[in-house]
């Protein structure tokens, strides 16, 4: 089996709400997706996304990752995509680093030998759990009884896992909106707070040392490795790492010298599920927890997402965040698994499991063939 055409389409995702992070400082109102269909020689089609949550968050945008695939496209075409390895070193080599480009391919690689061997890429992963997984909304930064509604309307859809947008540069504030949310937690209801890198050494340590008692989960509190270090040593609340954790690299250091107690593994950001697998691994070698993500994008994203959660075993998932019920589009109409009452379940449909409709994405703004 060859690939033959790698079709790139561009299409918008609008919020169905603006959203805030780190305490209000960025706006997001839009996501820019890039959707690949990767064709191949016996028939066989697969998909892929990937979409960057705006182009100020991380060092990710949508442009780049279409520029990446035109950079990449000579380089896989002509392979075997079930070989995936062979595809990653392929990708490495024809351009090192920005591994945010390179997730869309080894995505629609997966697709593609998940629907040749006829499994789903769960038990490619290494066998599903037949129970879902989970799913966790995003909570948009703002006063917290703002916060507290948005809470609100995800129980509605049977959410009991939130990821709470905490960060601004007010720590009496993030305290307050702290102490808010916790004071009205559901019994087994699960909140992240969620920094986004936005606070200094000092400002992590005020607020985290001010809701001590709580017992809550702080995400990424600090820009870098070396920062939540150090944080670690002055606080006593448990750690995540998703903006921090992008290598193999970063999860040796991270599960070695113990800086945090929680992988947010982000497939777009580590470059797909070639990738993550080998981080998972060193999480579960290491009784570290994991919340999976996409870092946003459509029902693929969430699905390829859903995929990696469910190969977990379930004392180390936490929960697997679902963007597509913020979004005011669905690319794929009936297609795929959707969050019911709070809970992403994979199947035994092989491969991915979703296709996107190509009328809804338009005509693809780039093609490449063998």
């Amino acid at each position: 089996m060859k690939i033959t055409r790698i079709s790139v389409f561009q299409k918008d995702l609008p919020l169905s709400d603006p959203y805030w992070l780190s305490g209000g400082r960025l706006r997001f109102d839009v996501l820019d997706a890039t959707l690949v269909k990767v064709e191949t020689d016996a028939g066989i089609t697969g998909w892929g996304e990937g979409t960057p949550w705006g182009h100020t968050y991380v060092p990710a945008h949508g442009p780049g990752i279409r520029a990446g695939i035109e950079t990449m496209a000579s380089a896989v075409l002509g392979l075997d995509p079930r070989k995936l390895e062979l595809v990653e070193r392929a990708l490495d080599l024809s351009l090192p680093g920005h591994l945010y480009a390179k997730q869309p391919i080894d995505m629609a690689c997966w697709d593609i030998l998940g629907q040749s061997c006829g499994l789903p890429i769960a038990d490619l992963l290494g066998g599903k759990r037949e129970n879902g997984t989970v799913a966790a909304s995003s909570v948009s930064s703002g006063a917290p009884d703002y916060m507290m509604g948005i809470i609100e309307n995800y129980r509605k859809l049977g959410y009991s896992a939130h990821s709470a947008k905490v960060g601004g540069s007010d720590t009496d504030e993030d305290i307050k909106r702290i102490r808010h949310i916790e004071s009205h937690r559901a019994d087994n209801e699960i909140v992240l707070y969620d920094v986004n890198r936005a606070w200094t050494r000092r400002e992590a340590a005020i607020v985290m040392n001010a809701v001590a008692d709580l017992g809550v989960t702080f995400e990424q509190p600090g820009e870098t490795l070396d920062d939540i270090e150090r944080i670690r040593q002055v606080t006593t609340s448990p750690i995540s790492v998703d903006e921090s954790l992008v290598t193999l690299q970063d999860a040796a250091r991270i599960a070695r010298d113990g800086i945090a107690d929680v992988f947010g593994i982000k497939l777009n950001r580590v470059g797909g599920l070639t990738k993550a697998r080998r981080i998972r691994d060193i999480a579960q070698a290491h009784g570290i927890q994991m919340f999976i993500m996409a870092t946003g994008g459509s029902v693929l994203a969430d699905t390829e997402a859903a995929h990696l959660a469910q190969s977990i075993p379930q004392e180390f998932i936490r929960a697997c965040w679902s963007c597509q019920d913020m979004l005011d589009i669905d690319i794929a109409p009936g297609s795929g698994p959707r969050c019911v009452n709070g809970v992403i379940t994979i199947d035994d449909t092989p491969g991915l499991g979703v296709t996107p409709d190509e009328h809804i994405l338009g005509k693809p703004v780039a093609v490449y063939t063998h």
